[in-house]
């Protein structure tokens, strides 16, 4: 069974870095496509960015100057490096992986089979 934890969310201040973690297990990843998404209150699920097997990244175009996505796929962990931090990225993180992706590194959250709970990022101003 495939698990995904998500780590690494706390309370900042608006300017500051921030990296979130996620350890995947129950599986060989090297061929998956891992990806965040995020949710702020009252809002819609949103993608952020994903990263497929062969470290080709997609971003969200308002987050590619301040977000990278990175994995290791030796410690199976996917990794997203927040900086300048605003107000406005305050949401739950979300970290999905999907093994049927092929070369791709989706946007859509229907190409992802697995999701993790979640890890709190909250930015004060």
């Amino acid at each position: 069974q495939v698990h995904v934890v998500e780590s690494g969310g706390g309370l900042v201040q608006a300017g500051d870095s921030l990296r979130l973690s996620c350890a995947a297990s129950g599986r060989d990843f090297d061929n998956a496509a891992m990806a965040w998404f995020r949710q702020a209150t009252g809002k819609d699920r949103e993608f952020v960015a994903a990263i497929n097997w062969n470290t080709l990244a997609n971003y969200a175009d308002s987050l590619k100057a301040r977000f990278t996505v990175s994995r290791d796929d030796a410690k199976s962990t996917l990794y997203l490096q927040m900086k300048n931090l605003r107000t406005e990225d305050s949401a739950v993180y979300y970290c999905v992986v999907g093994f049927t992706t092929g070369w791709r590194a989706p946007i859509s959250r229907s190409e992802y089979n697995y999701w993790g709970q979640g890890t709190q990022v909250t930015v004060s101003s």
